[in-house]
């Protein structure tokens, strides 16, 4: 027959008596709290029950996930790498033991709410918020952002592909000059093979000079624009950004922006193209997706390094 479960509070009952056995007669305590020393006993030579012993184990398991996520991961994600190394234990389960443990993924940041603005008039709106997309290289989203360090602000810009969620170029300057947008798209240029490429940006100045047009037109990219002031027409590009702040940066302010741009580096090269599990693509990295999806792909692992300076005219 299988072993009978102790309540947890009988449980407690057994472990004050163990603590003042010295002190007290061990039937005295057990007629005061109301429990049979046959099960004191019975205790002492198993203090442990078999589910604690799984529970004890199981949790060696998330802390190990949720080490290796630094803080990142909740429940489902850390779930999925149990599942992943052939572990049965429900999503549940992994939640109370996380939750009893104090094991927290980071918070994130509120969200604004914005009001629809309206269209860009040079250049039209081509992707609609339709951000399910079958193949790789049919569409593009960039976006710009800001970190602060002591010699003043860092600004970042990146580009992502649709299909994957995939970081495949970033860049990062002092200033936010239309060559910071230049030298990310450069990258993703070099790391893929557009042709007829929709890039998707918001209404930015830099979104908008001749020499991104002419970028795009001698690349093969068609340019696209959210309305102004609607962060929503370019939601994954915000929730990446959003993603880098709440698990990476945690509003701290970097000592001087080389640390930044490593730091920035090391989240997009080791963690989010290569390890996160992202919901969107049914819990596994971009680089997993990609390769699940495009076996003949080259360089789905490969590292984008740092930015360099472009040289455009």
């Amino acid at each position: 027959m299988p072993k009978k479960k102790e309540p947890s509070g009988v449980r407690r009952k057994y472990e004050f008596i163990k603590a003042k056995h010295g002190k007290h007669s061990v039937r005295m305590m057990c007629r005061l709290l109301d429990v049979a020393p046959s099960g004191y006993y019975a205790w002492l030579k198993n203090p442990m029950s078999d589910r604690a012993k799984e529970n004890a184990r199981l949790l060696r398991l998330i802390r190990a996930s949720f080490k290796a996520s630094q803080g990142v991961y909740g429940a489902p994600r850390v779930f999925l790498d149990l599942r992943e190394a052939g572990e049965t234990c429900s999503k549940h389960r992994v939640a109370r033991l996380m939750r009893e443990n104090n094991m927290r993924a980071v918070a994130g940041y509120r969200t604004r709410r914005y009001i629809a603005g309206k269209p860009a008039v040079l250049i039209p709106n081509l992707v609609k918020r339709n951000f399910n997309i079958s193949q790789p290289d049919r569409v593009w989203v960039t976006d710009i952002t800001y970190v602060r360090t002591w010699e003043g602000w860092l600004y970042v810009a990146v580009v992502l592909d649709l299909f994957s969620r995939k970081v495949i170029g970033w860049a990062a300057r002092q200033t936010i000059h239309r060559d910071l947008v230049l030298d990310a798209m450069l990258m993703a240029v070099r790391q893929r093979s557009p042709n007829r490429t929709i890039v998707h940006s918001d209404q930015g100045s830099q979104y908008g000079s001749d020499d991104w047009r002419r970028f795009c037109r001698s690349n093969k990219l068609e340019p696209s624009m959210s309305r102004r002031g609607n962060c929503w027409d370019n939601a994954v590009a915000e929730s990446f950004f959003s993603s880098l702040k709440k698990e990476r940066i945690k509003k701290k302010i970097y000592k001087n922006r080389q640390l930044a741009i490593d730091d920035i580096s090391d989240y997009i090269n080791l963690f989010y193209n290569r390890t996160r599990r992202h919901q969107h693509l049914g819990g596994v990295s971009p680089d997993e997706f990609e390769a699940a999806a495009t076996p003949s792909r080259t360089g789905v692992h490969q590292n984008l390094g740092t930015p360099r300076k472009l040289n455009f005219m």
